[in-house]
């Protein structure tokens, strides 16, 4: 998602050079899988309970509307590295470092949703090495 959805063109071209070609990429490669768009990030949100997941282009776009919908319930995941990321979305908490107050209940979840991602990311590519 572009901050403002690109107004067709009329805010770069972003949305129509690489976001749609993606969009309809994935739709061909995985046609079991629901993927709609594209979506003004400062409304998606609204329709979250419509979807399993909802992909923005930065970290931001997605990061302040899940703290505001539950701070401690949702997960990070960082696409297009070499390695898998996934981590608790209420970030790292310096300012109560030591004090025992700490809110953990989400990484085991974070810690979860990486392995799933690196067992799928192995098996794809021993099965690509067997071809």
């Amino acid at each position: 998602m572009n901050p403002h959805n690109g107004e067709c063109g009329c805010f770069g071209r972003q949305e129509i050079d690489e976001i749609n070609p993606g969009i309809e990429l994935a739709k061909k490669e995985k046609p079991g899988i629901i993927v709609d768009g594209i979506f003004p990030c400062d409304t998606i949100f609204l329709k979250r309970e419509k979807y399993d997941g909802i992909v923005t282009m930065y970290r931001d776009q997605g990061q302040i509307a899940v703290k505001l919908l539950g701070f401690d319930g949702g997960v990070t995941v960082q696409g297009g590295l070499p390695i898998v990321i996934a981590t608790p979305a209420h970030g790292t908490a310096f300012d109560i470092v030591g004090q025992g107050i700490a809110g953990v209940g989400i990484t085991p979840k974070a810690f979860d949703i990486a392995v799933t991602m690196a067992e799928r990311r192995m098996a794809t590519e021993a099965r690509e090495a067997r071809l």
